[in-house]
């Protein structure tokens, strides 16, 4: 069930999107509430799985892993055994940073993050020792054109 958000709610998460270092005074002064109501708001939406977390985003390039590559997979087998197989073996992997299960011709979608096509490899191959798949196609991105966490929330 989608949780209602008021104005005052959307500028706070749009506010925490942009910067979630940003203190409570000040969110509380941009939004235009007292400094307990605008904390109340934030524990609510945090309570509330609104907000899931609040992390450090890294340049990937300045640690070593400038390589990006989504793997479009498709499986003959769609049983509930395999893919809760293929769940733990994916999550297993720290270079899949995204997995998705998709409808259309493709069944997943994974993004990887990593240092070097070898290191692509590597990691494929670790992947297909642990679950048979049907059909592998990677794509190395060539450049990142945009790159975002902010959700388009609007109002």
């Amino acid at each position: 069930m989608e949780k209602s958000l008021d104005d005052n709610d959307v500028r706070i998460l749009n506010i925490l999107q942009v910067d979630a270092t940003r203190s409570l005074e000040s969110i509380a002064s941009e939004v235009g509430l007292s400094l307990n109501t605008c904390w109340r708001r934030v524990q609510r939406l945090e309570a509330d799985g609104i907000i899931e977390r609040r992390v450090a985003l890294i340049d990937n390039e300045k640690v070593g892993l400038p390589l990006t590559v989504f793997v479009a997979v498709r499986t003959d087998d769609h049983s509930k055994d395999w893919a809760e197989r293929f769940d733990k073996a994916v999550k297993s992997m720290p270079e899949i940073v995204e997995f998705y299960r998709l409808a259309g011709d493709v069944d997943y979608i994974l993004k990887l993050v990593v240092g070097s096509v070898a290191d692509y490899d590597h990691a494929y191959q670790r992947l297909i020792a642990k679950i048979k798949l049907s059909d592998v196609s990677a794509s190395f991105a060539m450049e990142k054109m945009k790159f975002t966490t902010e959700l388009p929330l609007g109002r």
